[in-house]
């Protein structure tokens, strides 16, 4: 408001300060070129009433800042969609892991009853090496996709392989050699 008030005894005084005004700097020395720049006499008081100058305080709008509340409730877009994707992708790898723990189940249990006969023939262990094939097949798949990690896929696969090496031995199909030592 006061710098209102100011802008209102400034424009009041503004003809007086033109009529002292020059563009050479002394307000007697005229220049043919240049007149002093001062009010003229014959500005109507119409001039000022149209919009052209005015001598009303100013008054600034007031900006007020808007605040967006979101609800706790609402998630955005790209939030929800990446929880409807979340969720496809759990429920799709817990059936590929159930699957791999199904399949390496029944090589495990094959390999303990082909391990408790006492007359085991060597033929009996192709269909355990079908059934191992299998179970190598989807570890693999699940690898590649992501749902299990390179290292839990491999380890798992050892864990078959070394169980199946355990029931020959047992059996006396398979020797192992000597140790490989390397320097």
């Amino acid at each position: 408001m006061a710098a209102a008030i100011h802008c209102l005894s400034t424009c009041c005084v503004l003809p007086n300060r033109f009529s002292a005004l020059s563009l050479n700097g002394s307000p007697s020395a005229q220049p043919k070129v240049f007149r002093s720049l001062s009010f003229s006499a014959n500005t109507s008081p119409t001039v000022f009433s149209k919009g052209f100058f005015s001598t009303n305080p100013m008054e600034v709008p007031i900006r007020r800042s808007i605040v967006c509340d979101a609800t706790p409730n609402k998630k955005p877009d790209s939030a929800a969609k990446r929880a409807r994707q979340a969720e496809k992708r759990r429920v799709y790898n817990k059936a590929r892991k159930s699957e791999i723990k199904t399949r390496m189940k029944k090589v495990l249990e094959a390999l303990d009853v082909l391990r408790k006969k006492p007359d085991a023939q060597p033929e009996e262990v192709l269909t355990i090496e079908q059934l191992i094939a299998e179970a190598y097949s989807v570890i693999d798949k699940a690898v590649k996709v992501g749902t299990l990690h390179r290292n839990t896929g491999a380890r798992r696969k050892s864990r078959l392989a070394r169980r199946k090496k355990a029931v020959e031995i047992h059996h006396g199909w398979y020797t192992p050699g000597p140790p490989v030592i390397s320097a």
